[in-house]
C-alpha cells in the first residue's frame, strides 16, 4: 500500500489467492488444525458400538431326533449381540496439558509458517514487478540510444557527403547503431519473460502478457521512518514460528517425563445378547465396570532414550529460535543500511546523469557544427549512457531494497 500502485496491490492480492505456494501453505495449516484435534481427543472417552446378527438353519440328516425343548438339533437358531465397550484415561498427572501445549505449539508454528509463506509471496511479487519496471526503463533507454545513434549516423553521413568528415565516421557509428538495436531486442525479450513471471506469481498463467502494464519508471519510493522500534521484529513470522516450536518441544519433553508414571484407565461396558434355537431362547444384559493400570517397568530404558532424544530436539528448537532472532536483526540492519546507501547513490547518480546529458548535448552540437570530431561526441555519449544505466540500476535496486526492509521488519511501520 505504501507504493500507492493499484496494479501492484492487485497483483499481490491475486497471488495470495491463486498462487500454488499460498494454497499449499493453507492446506498445511488445515492439516495442523486437524492433527491438534486428533491428539487432544485421545483424552476423551474412547469406545465403539459393536453388533452382530447370525442365523443358522440346521437339518439333521441321520441319527436320533430329540424333540425335548432345548435339545433339538434341527431348526433355525438366531444369535444377536450388541456391545458398547468404552475406555477413558484418568489423567491424574497432567498428560492432557502437556499434550495440549505441544499440539498448540505445532498449530502456532504451522500458522506462522503459513504467514511466512504469504509474506514471501507478497514480497516476491513487487520484487519481480520492479525488476520488470527496471527492464522497461532499460528498454526505453535502449530505444533512446538507438535514436541517438541514428542521429549521429545521419550527421556523419551528411558530413561525409559534403567532404568535411571521412566516411569511416559513418561506418563506426553504424556499428554502434547495430549494437543499440540488438540491445533493444534483447531487453524486449527479457521484459516479456518478466511479465510472464509476474502472471505466474499472480496465478494468471494463461493470461496474455499484454494484460500487465509495466511503466518505464520506478516511481516515488515510500519514506523510511527515522527511528524503527525493535518491537517490529517480533512480527516476523519466522521468529514467531521458531518460538512456537520451542513451546511444542517443551510440551513433548514434559509428556516424555510423564510417561514414566502409571497410566490409569476406566473401562466401563454394556452388553446385550439374545440367543434362540428350537425350543430354547435366552436374552441377557451385562453391565461392566472396571479399570486397568499400566506401570512402565522393562520399557524404562527405552523411555529414557526417548527422553534424551526429545531433550536434544528441544535444545535444537531453542538454538533455532536464537538463530531466527539473530537473523532478524541482521536482515533488518543490513537492509536498512543498504537502502540508505542506495538512496544516496540514486541522488548522486541523478545529478551526474543530468550533467552527463548536458555534456553530450554540447558535444553533439559541436560535432553537428563541425567544431569537434566524432570521437569527442562518442565519448560524451558513452559517458552519458553509462551514467544513465547506473542510475536505472540504482533506482530499481532501491525499490527492491525497500521491499527487503518491509519483509525484514515483518511488514510496514
Amino acid at each position: 500500500l505504501a507504493f500507492k500502485d493499484p496494479q501492484l496491490n492487485g497483483l499481490i492480492a491475486q497471488a495470495l489467492a491463486r498462487n500454488p505456494d499460498a494454497k499449499t501453505a493453507a492446506a498445511r495449516l488445515a492439516e495442523a488444525r486437524a492433527n491438534r484435534v486428533e491428539s487432544l481427543t485421545h483424552y476423551l472417552p474412547q469406545g465403539d458400538v459393536q453388533g452382530s446378527q447370525r442365523r443358522t438353519d440346521t437339518k439333521q440328516l441321520a441319527g436320533t431326533v430329540f424333540n425335548f425343548p432345548g435339545f433339538s438339533s434341527s431348526g433355525v437358531s438366531d444369535a444377536s449381540t450388541v456391545n458398547l465397550n468404552a475406555s477413558w484415561e484418568v489423567d491424574l498427572f497432567g498428560r492432557f496439558f502437556a499434550t495440549s501445549k505441544a499440539a498448540n505449539g505445532d498449530l502456532a508454528a504451522a500458522r506462522f509458517d503459513y504467514e511466512g509463506a504469504r509474506a514471501s509471496l507478497a514480497a516476491n511479487v513487487p520484487d519481480a514487478y520492479f525488476q520488470a519496471r527496471g527492464l522497461a526503463i532499460q528498454l526505453a533507454d535502449a530505444l533512446e540510444s538507438q535514436r541517438i545513434e541514428q542521429e549521429l549516423y545521419d550527421s556523419a553521413t551528411k558530413r561525409a557527403q559534403v567532404g568535411i568528415a571521412p566516411t569511416s565516421d559513418a561506418d563506426r557509428v553504424a556499428g554502434d547503431l547495430a549494437q543499440a538495436k540488438a540491445q533493444a531486442e534483447a531487453l524486449s525479450a527479457q521484459l516479456q519473460v518478466e511479465r510472464r513471471t509476474l502472471l505466474i506469481l499472480a496465478g494468471r498463467i494463461v493470461d496474455p502478457t499484454a494484460n500487465i502494464t509495466v511503466g518505464a519508471s520506478v516511481g516515488d519510493l515510500p519514506p523510511v521512518a527515522d527511528m524503527l522500534p525493535g518491537e517490529l521484529l517480533k512480527r516476523r513470522p519466522d521468529g514467531r514460528e521458531a518460538s512456537a516450536r520451542v513451546a511444542a518441544a517443551t510440551g513433548r519433553s514434559q509428556l516424555d517425563v510423564l510417561s514414566f508414571l502409571p497410566t490409569l484407565d476406566w473401562t466401563p461396558g454394556l452388553t446385550w445378547q439374545k440367543q434362540s434355537q428350537p425350543g430354547f431362547a435366552i436374552t441377557a444384559q451385562s453391565v461392566i465396570n472396571g479399570g486397568a493400570f499400566t506401570q512402565p517397568l522393562f520399557s524404562i530404558p527405552r523411555l529414557l532414550s526417548e527422553l534424551k532424544a526429545q531433550d536434544a530436539r528441544s535444545e535444537q528448537a531453542v538454538i533455532a529460535y536464537e538463530k531466527a532472532v539473530q537473523t532478524a536483526f541482521a536482515d533488518s540492519e543490513g537492509a536498512l543500511v543498504n537502502l540508505d546507501a542506495d538512496r544516496r547513490r540514486v541522488a548522486l547518480l541523478t545529478d551526474g546523469e543530468a550533467r552527463a546529458a548536458r555534456g553530450y548535448n554540447a558535444a553533439k552540437l559541436g560535432y553537428d557544427r563541425g567544431l569537434t570530431d566524432l570521437q569527442t561526441a562518442l565519448s560524451a555519449e558513452q559517458s552519458w549512457r553509462a551514467t544513465r544505466s547506473q542510475l536505472t540500476a540504482a533506482k530499481v535496486q532501491a525499490a527492491r531494497r525497500t521491499i527487503q526492509v518491509y519483509k525484514a521488519l515483518g511488514g510496514g511501520w
